[in-house]
């Protein structure tokens, strides 16, 4: 059967944007300033990420590709035929083209997206190029509660896919928190297959979040811009300052948006002060071992079934499932 001609449903499930409002405000008002990095990715945010992936600097991309086309065969068998294949936080899916090349007569692809706009150019362009798919998108936070939709036909596994490095963005607290939900929504026998960045030297990591193109500072202030959308008068943004660096005492990259001077910034009727040199934590990207990992998948609810590797040992792709 073939969906390319039909119109696909996208199940909104996107949060109001008076929550975006009262979580910059809320952040804002901290003692250490700090701004959720899932606001990161409206539309622009997303084709910008999609630029950084893209960058030499940036390792993640390139080894966990260079991975997953050397184990697809192995990774394919796993998935089994007839899987219903989850991505949280699909962005373009540009990932996920690579895998859907291989699995054996999938079910259905459920990409999860907060970028709606995003979504749902993604989405078209899925149909048109794997029209026998069925393709059901939903625009939510991914970290929040909403109902998977029922596919047309039988599922006879389910599998979340969760690239790159973004389980990092998690506290580990609320990584473990996180990966639960995604137990729940796989079921007993179902599966993860995930991709965790490794624990390494210090100068790969300051590079991979300081790229000479400078366009992992665009994205980080894309933030500020994002804000000014909705608040009066907002940010001068160009009183900011990109700044990302290696915390070896915590095993993450922290990153921020530096005030280069004192200053007093208006968001409608609320009034942020900063002092010179003072920062809004925006991201954090945790590095793990193996080991480290597999605890956390273990206090999650999950088993660690096959781990790979590349040869610099810079990043691993790991499959895991619901015990």
């Amino acid at each position: 059967m073939q969906y390319s001609n039909k119109p696909i449903p996208l199940f909104d499930f996107a949060p109001q944007q008076n929550t975006f409002r009262q979580d910059v405000l809320q952040g804002l008002h901290k003692s250490c300033k700090e701004l959720a990095s899932k606001y990161f990715y409206d539309e622009t945010g997303s084709q910008l990420f999609d630029q950084i992936c893209e960058l030499d600097e940036y390792y993640v991309t390139r080894t966990e590709q260079l991975i997953m086309r050397e184990q697809m065969p192995h990774i394919a068998a796993l998935l089994g035929e007839q899987c219903m294949l989850i991505e949280y936080g699909s962005g373009s899916s540009i990932k996920t083209r690579q895998l859907l090349d291989h699995l054996v007569r999938p079910a259905v692809y459920v990409p999860i997206d907060i970028a709606k706009t995003h979504l749902r150019n993604t989405a078209a362009a899925l149909a048109r190029d794997y029209p026998t798919l069925e393709i059901l998108p939903i625009c939510a936070d991914y970290t929040s509660d909403f109902a998977l939709p029922q596919p047309k036909h039988a599922v006879a596994r389910k599998v979340a896919y969760y690239p790159g490095s973004t389980i990092g963005n998690f506290d580990p607290p609320q990584a473990i928190s996180f990966l639960m939900r995604i137990a729940r929504a796989c079921g007993v026998g179902g599966g993860l297959l995930i991709g965790v960045d490794l624990k390494k030297d210090g100068n790969v990591l300051h590079r991979a979040y300081n790229d000479g193109q400078g366009v992992t500072a665009r994205f980080n202030l894309h933030l500020l811009e994002r804000i000014n959308q909705e608040f009066t008068p907002g940010f001068p943004v160009d009183q900011f300052r990109h700044y990302a660096f290696y915390n070896p005492r915590h095993g993450r990259v922290e990153m921020h948006l530096m005030s280069v001077q004192p200053q007093r910034v208006q968001l409608d009727d609320q009034t942020i002060m900063f002092a010179q040199g003072e920062t809004i934590w925006t991201e954090s990207s945790y590095k793990y071992t193996l080991d480290e990992f597999a605890h956390v998948a273990g206090e999650a609810g999950f088993a660690v079934e096959h781990t790979w590797l590349d040869p610099q040992r810079l990043f691993s792709v790991q499959y895991l499932v619901v015990r």
